[in-house]
């Protein structure tokens, strides 16, 4: 009699999966989505259920709400087949999604690299406490080769930290070859994928550990703060989950629900805002007060040809700069005149934002200059033709305010 062998299961569409993973679908009698659930003290039937449940370090045990519920566990499946890894931890913010890692896989006396390019408040954190844990940080050109990379390491650099693009100036890394470099040296490289997230699988280009502020596209409505962190082996998870409970690192049930939700309908909502940024970037490129667009996605544009090779689409968060003769004045009037752009710092949601970063980034490797002044845009929803009347306007002020 021939084995019973039961089939692979086929591999399904992003479309598919963000719609079915961490759902009970129909082999469960009851509601479309998985119940919220709240609270913190659970109770045992007996002192030996307890110990059992007290013994699962790392698992998935219902043992103080802080270890999280079927509400969080359901959250961390999709965000870990998101990003093609294997265990997910859920944290408070995207901000803490950076800096739980760092304590997880530094201690003091470490060595730390980190990319020119970073987020600006990961920099603080670094400079900060880190050095106060007696971690030091150097900063990179985030356009380093392997052979940079290799001749930055030191016998004590555990970590090499990532930012593909950075999300103010877009500057691509070549995590491959910056992987190869880190791994040889015996460091960990973490990265955070938000911007690529789901167009970079970032566990097969040699990332061991993934960061995501899930507050932008995952969440998706500007409504919820939350964070995410993604490995692929049970020796990185360990190390992780170990910080993560440490710290009472902890996101609310219903963030994680409301999360959830977005999750649902990101894969629509990032190809849209896709379409709609490249769109508006192409437009973007072609008028005379600009010098240079820096969305990756566009031909001819700075890191494009890494771009194409690594990633599978793009998010809709691109840098704008301004020809020398206008000044960084002329682009706050840009900005204020814009109607369908607020004036903020996230990205990610279903609305425009358009932002000036020129005085407001810190750069000490030398990298981020550019001849003119930077605004950076996130493309929502809105119509496409109404985005760019709207840009247009603004472009109009932009050219009366003076130069």
């Amino acid at each position: 009699m021939a084995d019973d062998v039961s089939p692979a299961k086929p591999k399904r569409g992003f479309q598919t999966r963000m719609s079915h993973t961490g759902r009970a679908t129909k082999q469960q009698y009851g509601f479309v989505n998985p119940p919220l659930l709240r609270g913190s003290t659970v109770l045992y039937p007996t002192m030996a259920d307890r110990k059992a449940l007290g013994a699962k370090r790392g698992e998935r045990a219902l043992t103080y709400g802080i270890g999280g519920s079927q509400t969080h566990w359901a959250l961390e499946d999709v965000i870990a087949e998101v990003e093609g890894g294997t265990r997910c931890a859920i944290v408070c913010s995207g901000l803490a999604a950076v800096t739980t890692p760092l304590l997880a896989f530094l201690k003091a006396g470490d060595h730390c690299l980190v990319p020119d390019s970073v987020y600006g408040p990961a920099r603080n954190f670094c400079d900060s406490l880190m050095t106060r844990f007696g971690v030091e940080t150097t900063y990179y050109d985030p356009c380093v080769d392997e052979a940079g990379t290799a001749a930055l390491m030191r016998p004590n650099t555990t970590v090499v930290y990532t930012e593909s693009p950075g999300s103010h100036t877009f500057e691509v890394q070549d995590i491959p070859a910056i992987a190869r470099a880190a791994h040889a040296g015996g460091a960990k490289v973490l990265m955070d994928n938000t911007w690529g997230i789901h167009y970079f699988q970032p566990f097969k280009h040699g990332v061991d550990v993934s960061i995501q502020a899930a507050t932008k596209y995952p969440a998706g409505h500007s409504d919820v703060l939350i964070g995410s962190v993604t490995v692929n082996s049970n020796a990185d998870w360990q190390t992780l989950h170990a910080t993560v409970r440490a710290l009472g690192q902890y996101a609310s049930p219903d963030d994680c629900w409301l999360t959830l939700r977005g999750l649902r309908t990101m894969a629509v909502r990032l190809k849209a805002q896709m379409e709609a940024g490249i769109e508006v970037a192409n437009w973007l490129s072609h008028r005379p007060e600009v010098l240079q667009v820096l969305h990756p996605a566009l031909p001819g544009a700075p890191g494009h040809a890494l771009w194409k090779r690594d990633f599978t689409g793009a998010c809709s968060l691109f840098g704008v700069v301004f020809k020398p003769e206008f000044s960084v004045e002329s682009t706050h009037a840009f900005v204020e005149a814009l109607e369908l752009f607020g004036i903020g710092a996230s990205w990610g949601g279903f609305e425009s934002l358009a932002l000036p970063t020129t005085g407001f980034l810190t750069r000490t490797a030398g990298s981020g200059t550019f001849p003119g002044p930077l605004v950076r845009l996130h493309i929502g929803l809105e119509d496409v033709g109404d985005i760019l009347a709207d840009l247009e306007q603004g472009l109009a002020v932009m050219r009366a305010f003076g130069r």
